[in-house]
């Protein structure tokens, strides 16, 4: 990946391609940076309350053995 930050004195640029991208599908992006938008809102994180209804009983019960599951897992003494 190739990846440069310039800031144009006119209205082209010479764009040399690497040997080893020639004959393979490429992408060429160009925005002002100034432009970009950062994101304002993060998504609330989830509870399995925002499931309710959704999900079975069994599904339920499933789902959160699993998740207790992957918690003691990241909680455990290496």
């Amino acid at each position: 990946m190739i990846k440069k930050i310039l800031t144009p004195q006119q209205n082209s640029y010479n764009l040399s391609i690497p040997p080893n991208y020639i004959g393979k599908k490429i992408e060429i992006l160009i925005y002002a940076l100034d432009e970009v938008v950062p994101e304002k809102f993060a998504s609330p994180k989830k509870t399995f309350s925002d499931f309710c209804g959704i999900l079975s009983e069994s599904d339920y019960q499933s789902l959160k053995a699993h998740s207790e599951e992957a918690r003691k897992e990241w909680n455990r003494d290496i």
